[in-house]
């Protein structure tokens, strides 16, 4: 029998846990979850006879060390800064592991060792980063054995509401971590490159810099722009590429509403507000603004924002409650962005029976030879949810976890070391079975390449 240990069983380990629970009888698997709210847990687990659920305090070395002992495969679903804690572990116990997170630095720093223990870390295994990853090779390397040189390529991902749950001026809802929505595009510099120059949005200017997208049967979207897109040059193997983009998708309109926040400084994580235990939704939006006598709140923001009256970003920001009389409901100190999201979660959060959506998109321009008309090529994802607890989003991002974790307990990845899913071994087998439980992409020919807009 084989052992798997999961450690963490929140919003995004649904999917992966009910794969590896149906596929446990036929490869003789035994899966071992812990996570800090076993409760919850044993609710999405259920009575299984191949399932044991832990109580289980990440930070706990000692018990994480013990745990990781008895297992021959461990799964983090923990938040990214605590995988190279798990992987250290591992690395000692010479236990292959598998996250669905960016490779960090100090992950990196890990492979010569990794190596060298013959074991493999996978990682970048969700969805954004993941399916995104494998969809794009899969795409590229075909075009490449076509004998086509790749001229262009873009890629966004977006976790939304679905259409039949969008019930709100924003048109959308929060479908995974609501810190990471807030925070979005700061830590780091926006780089990417268009026709053969380099450019770069600084943070403030970043939701006004949007790109318009139309996937059909689903509507319009706009994009805007992720950290550092000059580095899938290499990741991709397309050294010289004259444009590399890649972005986030939202609904029209969300960006620039949304940019209202950046420019208050409501989503500034850097220092606290100390008196935000007794403020108001109210009470935190005047704290940005200037002191007037006989001007209300709303009247002194859309000075300071230069809003006209009847603009309708009043409409969203009236729905989400910046104005409102309600208490923030916070008992500590927090940063502006940690009351943001507060305020946020009140609203955005899913219904029980809400279904959220997860699109992706690519686009790639190809050339033959030099003197040959580019072809325009476009390849899109859409997921839906089933309800609050069976979402799009945990469908994409634990799915492929559970899918690698068979192919490496079967002996099927073969390559050893700190990897991410940028090969065919990884690539072919796990989107063609992601295309059975609905997780497919639709690619489509432009008949006339959008050469113009260039």
């Amino acid at each position: 029998m084989q052992k798997i240990l999961l450690i963490g069983a929140g919003r995004s380990a649904v999917s992966l846990i009910d794969y590896l629970l149906k596929n446990s009888a036929v490869h003789d698997w035994h899966l071992t979850v812990a996570d800090a709210n076993p409760e919850a847990a044993r609710q999405i687990t259920g009575r299984h006879d191949r399932v044991e659920v832990l109580g289980f305090d990440a930070n706990d070395s000692a018990k994480r060390m013990e745990l990781i002992g008895k297992t021959d495969l461990v799964l983090s679903m923990l938040p990214a800064f605590m995988h190279p804690h798990v992987a250290k572990d591992c690395l000692r116990l010479k236990k292959h592991l598998i996250t669905p997170s960016y490779i960090s630095p100090e992950m990196k720093e890990m492979d010569a060792e990794v190596q060298k223990a013959g074991l493999t870390f996978i990682n970048e295994l969700g969805v954004d980063p993941g399916i995104d990853h494998m969809s794009a090779m899969r795409m590229l390397d075909e075009r490449k054995a076509a004998g086509e040189e790749i001229t262009w390529f873009e890629s966004f991902t977006g976790g939304l509401v679905a259409p039949e749950s969008d019930d709100n001026p924003w048109n959308y809802k929060f479908t995974w971590n609501p810190r990471n929505v807030v925070l979005a595009g700061q830590g780091g510099a926006v780089k990417f490159k268009h026709n053969d120059r380099y450019k770069y949005i600084p943070y403030q200017k970043l939701f006004r810099r949007t790109e318009y997208i139309t996937i059909p049967g689903y509507g319009r979207f706009e994009g805007y722009a992720n950290r550092d897109s000059l580095k899938y040059m290499e990741l991709y193997n397309l050294q010289g590429i004259p444009t590399i983009y890649r972005g986030t998708l939202r609904r029209p309109g969300f960006c620039r509403a949304w940019d209202l926040f950046v420019q208050m400084g409501m989503t500034d994580d850097s220092y606290i507000i100390d008196d935000c235990i007794n403020m108001t939704h109210r009470d935190f939006t005047n704290g940005f603004l200037s002191y007037h006598a006989d001007d209300s709140v709303e009247l002194k923001f859309m000075q300071y924002m230069r809003l006209d009256q009847d603009s309708d970003l009043l409409e969203k920001l009236n729905w989400i409650g910046i104005f409102d009389r309600t208490p923030i409901g916070l008992n500590k100190p927090s940063t502006p962005a940690q009351i943001l999201q507060h305020i946020l979660e009140k609203k955005w959060s899913l219904k029980p029976d809400d279904k959220d959506m997860i699109v992706m998109w690519h686009r790639i321009f190809t050339r033959s030879s030099p003197n040959e008309l580019e072809r325009e090529l476009h390849s899109s994802m859409v997921v839906v949810g089933e309800n609050q607890l069976h979402t799009a989003m945990a469908k994409t991002v634990g799915l492929p976890v559970a899918m690698a974790a068979k192919l490496l307990l079967q002996g099927k990845i073969v390559r050893r070391g700190v990897v991410a899913p940028m090969t065919s071994d990884f690539y072919l087998p796990i989107l063609n079975e992601l295309e059975g439980y609905g997780i497919r992409f639709e690619e489509r020919q432009i008949a006339d390449p959008d050469l113009k807009n260039r």
